[in-house]
């Protein structure tokens, strides 16, 4: 399908390492019903293992594949290799991934993985959130926040609530439980978030929910 995946997309899609591509769960189960087990998007076989999988990967990597050398930046992050994962995050920025960009702006603000640089960071999550990065934006309204920029800090949060980042409506909330966002603001969030959810909606995405939700039971 064309839908946009809500947030975070490992919970509502499956990442392809064959064509560097996230599936949703609703593609998934429709493919699976008519019997094709494999990558819906380019028809792949899905690695069984993680070496295979890396092996994967490498081969998109090699092809300097942005998305690939980000994906692998990750990998490295989770692995606790956080200065090679900057390396790589900055290439795939390089190279046009927003994702990257956004990680990048992460590990610069906090100093993960690299020399912490506030006024770098919040210039990637600039740059990030202008190229559509709901979790940059999100991630600019909590910098303006921690400075007590209560007024622009609102205005990154309904703009990331509108992309339908929950975590940026929770936000809000917050604010206005501390009196620093109006009611009407936050009402406004809600109903920004709720169009953009049912924006993403599908009734094989429906299904496919339901069936994991009772999986996990």
């Amino acid at each position: 399908c064309t839908l946009a995946i809500p947030f975070p997309m490992d919970r509502y899609s499956c990442f392809s390492p064959c064509c560097i591509n996230w599936i949703c769960h609703g593609c998934g189960l429709a493919a699976q019903k008519r019997g094709m087990l494999d990558c819906p998007f380019c028809r792949t076989t899905y690695p069984n293992n993680h070496a295979d999988t890396m092996a994967m990967l490498q081969v998109r990597v090699e092809k300097k594949d942005p998305e690939a050398i980000s994906s692998l930046g990750e990998t490295l992050f989770q692995e606790k290799d956080n200065r090679r994962a900057v390396k790589m995050w900055a290439e795939a920025a390089d190279l046009g991934s927003i994702t990257a960009l956004a990680n990048l702006g992460v590990s610069y603000y906090t100093g993960n993985g690299v020399q912490e640089d506030k006024v770098k960071g919040i210039r990637l999550y600039e740059k990030a959130a202008m190229q559509g990065s709901a979790i940059s934006r999100r991630n600019l309204g909590h910098s303006e926040a921690s400075k007590g920029n209560h007024g622009r800090a609102l205005k990154h949060f309904l703009i990331s609530a509108k992309m339908g980042d929950e975590d940026s409506v929770e936000m809000i909330k917050e604010m206005f439980m501390a009196g620093v966002a109006t009611k009407e603001k936050y009402a406004e969030a809600l109903k920004s978030y709720q169009n953009a959810l049912e924006e993403m909606q599908s009734s094989q995405r429906d299904e496919a929910n339901r069936l994991m939700s009772t999986r996990n039971l």
